[in-house]
């Protein structure tokens, strides 16, 4: 007699604590702002950053602490912060690409650090002026600054470019990995890989995830990951796939970067939250609230085109019951 195949367990019953989920960093007032002509009044800016809080999003960046020559946009960026930090529950970030603009920021009270390196040495002279080697150097500098003055802030690397460049071309993946060994063993907390031209797919997306982590372990850090040749969400999904919980995405979908010809394109915040509430992911945020949000932004910015395929077509009846599903 054969043995009857015994019979699969029941599924364990899923508990609140297993419930998967993603942080959602919201990088439209900086990435976004930056790629627009138009100077978003103060007021106006402040009022966004309420409506975002509001949405119940955990991660905003609200600013780059550049010259006002350079981005007129981020005139206002301590301002900006002092006010974001005074909203509760939420971490507040600020770009800086060199020790002067870490000591401003870190004195305007920011929860985060972001420093921008290029994968691409083209993209890294072109942005900051630096070969990448003298932006480890600089992150060297911003992380003796932070030990020695704020402990508690982590210091983030975005590194742009790294999935290709429309100055340079292909961005080969074993510079992207040593680079990233470089900037941890330099001090730095986390290393987010960016796709900054918008030429990711999502196959590259996990294989250069993967090498990543491999390398440096949990110290991977954001996706942020552009929608220029209609790959975003795609190349969102690649990442989660590959253990990913981070990503970057802007309201409307603002954002590019003005030293990187033809990057447009941020993936748009909404779309994003849609793709992962809709599979039972948590972000935390209300979506609704997340669409309303962008009638501020339309008010400071009445010119600029705003992007999203949910806004566009609406939330679907029965949403949040489908979430359940």
């Amino acid at each position: 007699m054969h043995a009857h195949p015994k019979a699969p367990a029941p599924p364990a019953a899923l508990s609140v604590h297993a419930v998967p989920s993603v942080l959602i960093s919201e990088v439209g007032p900086r990435d976004g702002l930056q790629s627009v002509q138009a100077v978003m009044p103060t007021a106006h800016k402040l009022a966004w950053i309420d409506a975002l809080h509001a949405s119940g999003l955990r991660e905003i960046e609200v600013g780059s602490f550049v010259p006002a020559r350079t981005l007129p946009q981020m005139a206002d960026v301590a301002e900006v912060v002092r006010h974001a930090t005074a909203l509760p529950g939420w971490t507040v970030m600020a770009l800086v690409p060199n020790l002067r603009g870490a000591v401003a920021a870190l004195e305007a009270g920011v929860h985060k650090l972001t420093v921008p390196v290029s994968a691409s040495e083209a993209h890294s002279l072109a942005n900051v002026r630096r070969s990448r080697a003298e932006m480890v150097a600089v992150v060297r500098e911003i992380v003796a600054l932070r030990d020695a003055t704020a402990p508690g802030v982590p210091v983030e690397i975005g590194m742009s470019t790294a999935f290709g460049c429309t100055l340079q071309g292909a961005v080969a993946e074993d510079e992207v990995v040593w680079l990233a060994e470089q900037l941890v063993a330099a001090g730095a907390d986390e290393i987010g890989l960016s796709d900054t031209t918008g030429m990711a797919n999502p196959l590259q997306v996990r294989r250069l995830f993967q090498r990543v982590r491999a390398a440096i372990g949990d110290k991977t850090g954001s996706a942020h990951l552009h929608n220029t040749r209609g790959l975003g969400l795609a190349n969102c999904l690649a990442a989660y796939d590959v253990g990913v919980r981070t990503f970057d995405a802007s309201l409307g979908g603002l954002g590019g970067c003005p030293y990187a010809p033809g990057a447009s394109g941020n993936v748009v915040t909404e779309d994003l939250v849609f793709m992962f509430e809709a599979m039972g992911v948590d972000t935390g945020v209300d979506l609704e609230h997340l669409i309303a949000a962008r009638a501020p932004l339309r008010a400071g910015l009445p010119d600029e085109p705003l992007y999203g395929m949910v806004p566009d077509a609406g939330v679907p009846a029965g949403f949040r019951d489908l979430r359940r599903l």
